[in-house]
């Protein structure tokens, strides 16, 4: 049976992030979405684990909601930020953190708690370094599970502009610990790829929610004969035995090209480079993104795919491309009537994503049909997103950008 698991994800107590991030809405829109084991997120914060406590519980090694017939399975899961000194700079990193009960969970959060406020935020920034980290989760529990979030992010991600140049540089002697990293949504697989130092490190992909329509955005799937535990779930990362990620189209990203907000300029690696990383407006440094950072590291050529590459499809949440062929905002009550008669009819949204025949999706919705096909084929166009905004993705082509040096890359490309 196969499993679509979203491993990080945030709760209400978590900055930025929606008040309706409750276990019982995240179960309900997990289920709609069709996604099958998820992570609880932001264990660390007392409110948020307290809850926890009070409304899942453990069955086999994993956790379902109390007082429903349905559930999720839920793994006790967090990211922290870890902000250290570094020679003369200081580096925030993000790390994810799956434990393998609640008890668990509760002492990887007195083993930190002396190093950051656990209160301030459901992703709390800890004065330790990333090594001390590692160390910390595991004193307080072998079979928890650290990986480096968002990895290429600039500001937060361990292989960022502002982070380091690779695992072990980062996490010292712990290094061996981390057997996974995030691509983050401005990166996908086949980047990633061009960087040999992580052949040994399973790539994998999580939404990083922080509201509930974003859930499952980016996901991984697995596979198992009966209901997983903890320890399969685990397994199935460290030995790479996972069908294929679930990603964003990287350019829709945020922090895929090099940029500057402020100015409105946005380039791609070759093009900043002529800049020498300075905005030609107002000479102050860009911000350096993603696909910028993978040419700093690779050591392939674009196009390499390993003998053991994990597949992944892309796609996008099934409301955004609604509110696209209706030209509507996804906060509209007709998209949301559309999203919810789609359900009703269809079961979930990947399985309109991914797998519903096309011909059958046209005879409900024949533009909506279009778009998903052309979603899946790469056939989209997208202006990509940097220094914080995200791409601009046309799914039908209905407003071809004028082909402009530096602009512009085709998805098609990717495929």
């Amino acid at each position: 049976m196969e499993y679509i698991a979203d491993l990080h994800v945030h709760s209400k107590y978590a900055g930025a992030c929606s008040e309706s991030l409750t276990l019982e809405n995240i179960n309900h829109t997990g289920l709609e979405k069709g996604i099958g084991i998820i992570g609880t997120g932001d264990f660390t914060h007392p409110s948020w684990i307290s809850e926890m406590k009070t409304k899942l519980e453990e069955e086999n090694e994993v956790y379902k909601l109390k007082g429903t017939s349905t559930s999720l399975l839920f793994i006790p899961s967090a990211e922290v930020c870890t902000i250290s000194k570094d020679g003369e700079k200081f580096k925030k990193i993000h790390h994810g953190i799956l434990a393998p009960d609640i008890a668990a969970a509760e002492s990887i959060n007195d083993l930190i708690k002396n190093n950051g406020d656990l209160r301030s935020d459901g992703r709390p920034i800890l004065n330790i370094t990333p090594e001390e980290l590692v160390e910390k989760v595991r004193e307080a529990d072998k079979k928890s599970f650290v990986f480096s979030a968002h990895a290429w992010t600039p500001w937060f991600g361990v292989f960022g502009s502002y982070g380091y140049a690779s695992l072990k540089e980062a996490y010292g002697d712990q290094y061996t610990y981390v057997k996974a990293i995030e691509t983050g949504l401005s990166s996908d697989p086949s980047m990633n790829w061009r960087v040999s130092r992580l052949d040994n490190i399973t790539l994998i992909s999580g939404s990083d929610a922080h509201s509930l329509p974003k859930l499952g955005r980016e996901a991984i799937v697995l596979e198992y004969e009966d209901q997983p535990e903890y320890k399969d779930i685990i397994s199935s990362i460290t030995k790479k035995k996972i069908l294929k990620t679930i990603e964003f189209f990287p350019e829709e990203g945020k922090y895929h090209y090099d940029g500057h907000r402020k100015c409105g300029i946005s380039l791609d690696p070759e093009a900043s480079k002529k800049y020498n990383g300075i905005c030609p407006v107002c000479r102050r440094k860009l911000t350096m993104g993603v696909m910028h950072r993978v040419e700093e590291l690779a050591d392939r050529k674009e196009g390499y795919t390993p003998k053991d590459a994990i597949p992944f499809v892309r796609t996008m949440p099934l409301m955004e491309i609604i509110a696209y062929t209706k030209n509507k905002t996804v906060f509209s009550e007709a998209v949301k009537q559309a999203y919810d008669g789609l359900i009703q009819k269809f079961g979930s949204e990947f399985r309109i994503l991914l797998d519903l025949d096309l011909e059958e999706m046209a005879k409900t919705d024949r533009e909506l049909a279009s778009a998903i096909g052309n979603i899946r084929s790469g056939k989209v166009a997208i202006i990509p997103g940097y220094d914080g905004v995200f791409g601009k993705v046309d799914i039908l082509n209905r407003n071809p950008p004028k082909k402009q040096s530096g602009m512009q890359k085709s998805i098609s490309d990717f495929r």
